[in-house]
């Protein structure tokens, strides 16, 4: 299978990969929560060449997770925000970082704190159950694959079988 193809699976990860898989994409939404708007504040602060930012910049405006805003008419000039798909992309960063801050953090310590602005203090969201209320982790969930999942899984396995047993 072809990365190209990944977002035609019926996987939801599949599917949200095949817009926010790539690192640079990603560095460019963290960039964003971030608040920074500008083509040169992406540049600076993730290090990206300039053909390699534009083209992502283009692609995460195609998928609907931000758009472009004229701040400048000569030269013109645009400034990029998070769409409302873009927003809900928050919790993916969140747990992305605290698993960093977890795993990869060096002896300086965690290089960025959430600070809740109703009541002003450190926080660190987690998931919870929106029916109890009651905080939830892997070992308090389980899945179960609806029938066009199955089917794909299927469909993707025997096409496995029959390439492992051509070679």
């Amino acid at each position: 299978m072809r990365v190209s193809q990944i977002g035609r699976m019926k996987c939801p990860v599949a599917r949200t990969l095949s817009i926010v898989g790539d690192p640079w994409t990603l560095l460019i939404i963290r960039e964003l929560f971030l608040r920074s708007r500008r083509f040169e504040e992406f540049q600076g602060y993730t290090g990206m060449a300039p053909y390699l930012l534009t083209a992502r910049l283009k692609q995460l405006a195609k998928d609907g997770v931000l758009e472009r805003r004229a701040y400048q008419q000569r030269p013109r000039r645009y400034e990029y925000r998070l769409t409302d798909k873009g927003l809900d992309l928050y919790p993916l960063v969140v747990a992305m970082a605290q698993w960093g801050d977890r795993w990869m953090v060096d002896a300086a310590g965690p290089p960025l704190k959430l600070v809740h602005k109703h009541c002003g203090l450190h926080s660190a969201p987690g998931l919870s159950c929106p029916e109890c209320g009651e905080a939830v982790g892997p070992r308090d969930m389980r899945t179960e694959m609806q029938p066009v999942m199955l089917a794909d899984r299927a469909r993707m396995w025997k096409r496995f079988k029959h390439q492992t047993r051509a070679a």
